[in-house]
């Protein structure tokens, strides 16, 4: 009988051991001031540097890509998806008017792929750089029998930094201020499960189609990667107050702006106000989608949303186009007896 062991089992400690190797060295490109120790070991450091805080709060938030990684399982196009993930943690910590500090990773596939996962943390590195955070550590995993043969599962933890002073968490949103929505660059990482129903199933569109309203492939527009807010959203709130912020995620504008409003406010949104990227008339039409459920799924266009004083608007406005942010004041917060909601007027 043969002599079993671990790779034959379908576990390949050397390889891990190379892709740990290969992360470490794209991962020093991330260093940051309070990094002490990072990826290899068994738990990361990272100090609080004395001095810069008075009474620091942690933020910290965890998150996937969700179906979107089976867009790059069919295309084989895998550093995109380590953008999206990194980009659905430090938008939800950028939020709350935390600065990210640190990142961390879980890739679990059935049969590591170095190429493949290597392409993965190039794209998470990238993601972190942009986001200002270190990728501080994580873990792969190789678990025979649990994935199809290509397939792997991403998910993703940020930890950020907030003077307590200084948390936005929309307490402070009163009716009267204004409401600004900042482009996004797409679809970003939701509603994936409807898209791939939609093209794929119904539509029977191959992702290399080139879409002459999208000036790509299909399958280039689907992977797109989430825009990263952070260092946009970090500028401008070190000089205009402002009172929310609402990561446009799953559940769109419908579900995410109540989540920072105080009892007794309600946001209007106008319609037409913002630009509306082609690919969601795109899924609008050839879904036959009311619009409720597009605006209760997809972004539409607004990946994230500002709340602040209508005095602060030029500032804020100035400053996001000094950033290169595109933003659109795409509505109002009024009084209410209701619960906390969005109301969408012509």
């Amino acid at each position: 009988m043969e002599r079993l062991d671990y790779k034959k089992s379908g576990v390949d400690i050397d390889a891990a051991g190379e892709l740990v190797r290969r992360i470490s060295s794209m991962a020093s490109r991330t260093s940051r001031p309070g990094l002490l120790a990072g990826v290899g070991g068994f738990g990361a450091l990272f100090s609080i540097l004395p001095g810069k805080w008075k009474e620091p709060v942690l933020v910290s938030s965890t998150d996937g890509v969700g179906t979107k990684l089976k867009i790059a399982f069919l295309t084989g196009v895998h550093h995109t998806v380590g953008v999206d993930l990194v980009a659905m943690c430090a938008n939800d910590v950028v939020v709350q008017g935390a600065e990210p500090l640190f990142f961390l990773d879980y890739f679990a596939t059935g049969k590591l792929d170095l190429d493949v996962a290597t392409r993965v943390m190039e794209g998470i590195v990238e993601g972190c750089s942009m986001a200002g955070c270190a990728l501080i550590g994580g873990e792969t995993a190789e678990m025979p029998g649990m994935y199809r043969e290509g397939h792997y599962d991403l998910a993703g933890f940020c930890v950020g930094i907030v003077e307590k002073a200084s948390i936005v968490d929309g307490s402070g949103v009163r009716p009267g201020d204004v409401v600004l929505g900042l482009a996004s660059s797409g679809l970003h990482s939701n509603g994936y499960s409807l898209v791939r129903k939609l093209f794929l199933q119904r539509l029977r569109w191959k992702l290399d189609r080139y879409v002459p309203e999208l000036g790509k492939t299909l399958g280039e527009e689907l992977l797109v990667p989430t825009r990263i807010y952070v260092k946009a959203l970090l500028s401008v709130i070190q000089k205009v107050t402002v009172k929310a912020m609402a990561h446009i995620t799953g559940g769109g504008m419908v579900e995410n702006i109540p989540r920072v409003l105080p009892r007794g406010c309600e946001v209007v949104i106008k319609r037409g106000t913002w630009e509306v990227p082609a690919i969601f008339r795109i899924i609008r039409e050839r879904g036959r989608i009311e619009e409720d459920e597009m605006m209760r799924v997809f972004n539409n266009g607004v990946g994230m949303v500002l709340i602040v004083h209508r005095d602060s608007l030029d500032r804020v406005m100035g400053e996001l186009e000094r950033l290169n942010e595109k933003a659109f004041l795409i509505g109002e917060v009024r009084a209410t007896d209701s619960r906390p909601r969005v109301v969408f007027v012509d």
